[in-house]
């Protein structure tokens, strides 16, 4: 029986003897190969005809290749892309990987290597999918990230995640590694800082027996366990320059050498490093590689503070509650407004992490099924509250500050329109404290929705909605 092939790629070189090798060999593979000589070639084929992937090199006749990259990503976007590089180009392959290609791929051309590119990509397509990893929250900064990291998740480029400690860093790359096409593989950590200088080479490289004092048994590294998967590194900025080096190379070459082996062992990992560190910072007191940062920091996301979310922190408080009384198999809580409202005030330098640390405090000493205000560990510094991005500013004439009643006022406006101003008063205070959350302000004003509504139209003040 005649295997038919099932993988159709595009190839675009205009070396036409390349083109003819790359067809004959892929045949040989079973799969079938276009060529196309020019960046119009190739989209008048693109057109024409579907492709599980296109390789372009990058000097064309009528562009650059990235021109291409950028033309395949917007309007072909199922379509993963790679390009072929000059070998050692490490700058151009990078362009090309935050252009939205998939991959980079050396002249000159390994067959070996182009198969395996070529069952990565497709397998990628074909596996990319839901994520069991979710990255909480609603507000417009949440979806933009959410967006951004699943744009990343389809390429093999290396990822570096910055931001404030608790933001989530480890979820985000996790989120990342479970959207790739390498989800069925291995999801490896390593925190650089909680591993000694000492034993950070065996740990990450691994150890043949007898190699040193007390390696009384072979050890495969970490790296050797994210094969096929995805490496973790946490806290990179603490890494020692000597590992840096050997990292390094390890990046570069896809291969690894265990300590008192003489043989190589070659590894496919992608990898994802996060650090709350500024490693400019770093470079330039000489504690960190600059070539090391660049082989690092090809995609980058920073992960922002909970004070810069506040709208976020009802949607997560309420998942972390849920999420912790399943954990202790506990009746599920929920949140007083006065709780809510305590909430919204914290300023939480610890983020994230410090949010469900509140939570499981307050669950711990609540006996009751509603978590109060009392439950909560501490009063907040005022000064130091979050501000969401959303809350509203108002003019100063729609600011009201309690002051004193003037003695005559009543007797120039008369009782029910002085009435009405106090009313006006209490309701925009209460919607400023709630961040003109309507649903908390009307539960905290002790009335009805529909009653709270009324009074914002009645006063003029229902245009000013943040929901």
């Amino acid at each position: 029986m005649q295997n038919t092939p099932t993988i159709k790629i595009l190839f675009i070189d205009d070396e036409i003897d390349l083109c003819l090798l790359i067809q004959m060999s892929l045949k040989k593979m079973h799969i079938q190969c276009d060529a196309a000589h020019s960046i119009a070639q190739a989209k008048e084929k693109l057109k024409k005809y579907q492709y599980d992937l296109c390789i372009s090199d990058l000097n064309l006749p009528d562009g650059h290749g990235i021109e291409l990259v950028r033309y395949v990503s917007q309007h072909f976007n199922h379509i993963p892309i790679a390009v072929l590089t000059a070998y050692g180009s490490m700058d151009i392959a990078i362009h090309s990987l935050k252009a939205g290609a998939f991959d980079f791929l050396n002249k000159p051309i390994d067959t070996q290597a182009l198969y395996q590119l070529i069952k990565q990509s497709v397998k990628s397509h074909k596996e990319i999918g839901r994520s069991t990893i979710q990255m909480i929250g609603q507000s417009q900064t949440m979806q933009t990230l959410r967006e951004t990291l699943e744009k990343i998740a389809r390429t093999q480029a290396p990822v570096f995640i910055t931001g404030e400690s608790g933001t989530g860093k480890d979820i985000a790359a996790r989120f990342i590694h479970e959207k790739s096409h390498r989800k069925s593989g291995p999801f490896v950590v390593i925190n650089c800082g909680a591993i000694p200088s000492e034993l950070m080479e065996s740990e990450l490289f691994g150890h043949t027996k007898g190699s040193f004092t007390g390696a009384t048994q072979q050890k495969a590294g970490l790296i050797v366990a994210a094969d096929g998967g995805t490496l973790f590194l946490d806290e990179i900025a603490e890494l020692s320059m000597p590992m840096q080096v050997k990292l390094l190379r390890a990046l570069q070459e896809k291969k690894i050498r265990p300590i008192g082996s003489d043989q190589e062992i070659a590894v496919d990992f992608r990898v994802i490093s996060a650090t709350h560190q500024r490693l400019e910072q770093r470079i330039a007191q000489g504690l960190f590689r600059q070539d090391l940062y660049f082989r690092l920091h090809v995609m980058d996301v920073f992960l922002p503070p909970l004070r810069d979310r506040g709208e976020d922190i009802l949607q997560l408080a309420e998942y972390f509650i849920t999420q912790i009384c399943e954990e202790w198999n506990i009746t599920q809580k929920t949140l007083a407004p006065s709780a809510i409202d305590w909430l919204y005030q914290h300023p939480y330098q610890g983020n994230i992490r410090e949010l469900r640390n509140i939570l499981e405090k307050a669950i711990t000493l609540c006996d009751e099924q509603v978590i109060e205000y009392n439950h909560l560990p501490c009063v907040p510094s005022i000064n130091s509250a979050p501000t969401p991005p959303q809350t509203q500013h108002f003019p100063p004439a729609q600011t009201h500050q309690k002051t004193a009643p003037q003695p005559d006022l009543m007797a120039q406006q008369g009782l029910e329109a002085y009435l009405e101003s106090i009313e006006k008063e209490i309701l925009v205070d209460t919607l400023n404290q709630t961040y003109w959350n309507k649903t908390l302000a009307a539960k905290k004003l002790k009335m009805s929705f529909r009653s709270l509504r009324y009074r914002l139209k009645k006063f003029g003040l229902d245009h000013q909605n943040n929901e």
